[in-house]
């Protein structure tokens, strides 16, 4: 694909303005910088958006800031709104608890293909990695230090980035990282975005996947590039788990393209659905 195709990047957050502070210093770095960002915010309180207006005076792209009220986890809700409002055609997504390789937008883009969708993966800081690179604002992590899980996932190696993209895992339609995704958004739209039935943590990234894949969408990995660095917290709640997962199933068995509440919800007009949860 030509690196000449315009990017949004989406970064979700909830309340941990430290780790968001670190994940935008990342971006300021990349060697190709996406052509705005936008911080999707789950409810958090005042320090975020103090930070990112802090952020936004010499920040070196268009950065914005959509916010919601909180009402628990709703990761779908928010992304679909960031969505709406991303300004260009390929939309790449993060969390606000990475920190990114300075490559990361570059093999995101070296990667892009119509048709398809990508999925990475990331490397895991432990608790004293985290505090380490958190005090020292470290954006980079070298590849032998201690306190990092993942070991092939901290390595970019542009040939086996290209060779693995449509080989990696290609048969398990449900491996995929949703804190590292890429779309075109014309392909989101088509699926009605993300599904805002799901509340709580867990399995709305997988679900989108299915419906990608059921309407035609190819999934790519990258493997050996788009190097994140995952900062350690605790677990999420999970009380809502069961009921995700018995939506990803029904997608999966009923071979399900489209959400009815999804994105469409953020435009005038919308596309008829194919099929409908």
């Amino acid at each position: 694909m030509a690196n000449n195709i315009k990017t949004s990047l989406i970064i979700s957050t909830y309340n941990w303005p430290e780790a968001l502070s670190l994940c935008l210093l990342s971006v300021s770095k990349q060697s190709i910088m996406p052509d705005e960002v936008i911080i999707a915010d789950d409810g958090s309180t005042w320090e975020t958006l103090a930070l990112v207006e802090k952020y936004i005076k010499d920040f070196p792209v268009p950065l914005r800031y959509v916010w919601q009220e909180d009402e628990g986890f709703q990761l779908a809700k928010i992304r679909n709104k960031a969505i709406a409002q991303a300004q260009h055609e390929y939309i790449i997504q993060i969390d606000g608890d990475l920190t990114l390789h300075k490559h990361f937008i570059k093999d995101h883009i070296e990667l892009s293909q119509k048709g398809a969708f990508i999925t990475g993966s990331r490397v895991l800081m432990d608790k004293s990695r985290t505090e380490v690179v958190m005090k020292n604002n470290q954006t980079q992590t070298g590849l032998l230090l201690p306190g990092l899980k993942n070991h092939t996932n901290r390595m970019r190696i542009k040939f086996l980035r290209d060779y693995f993209a449509d080989r990696y895992k290609q048969g398990d339609n449900l491996y995929l990282r949703g804190c590292n995704m890429a779309f075109w958004k014309s392909d989101l739209i088509k699926v009605n975005g993300y599904n805002e039935d799901f509340c709580g943590w867990g399995k709305e990234d997988n679900e989108i996947a299915v419906r990608l894949i059921n309407s035609g969408i190819k999934k790519r990995a990258i493997k050996f590039g788009g190097v994140v660095f995952h900062m350690y917290h605790g677990n999420h709640c999970l009380v809502r788990n069961h009921e995700n997962e018995h939506r990803l199933a029904h997608a999966i068995k009923d071979k399900i393209t489209y959400c009815s509440r999804g994105i469409s919800q953020y435009y005038q007009f919308a596309p008829q659905p194919q099929m409908s949860i």
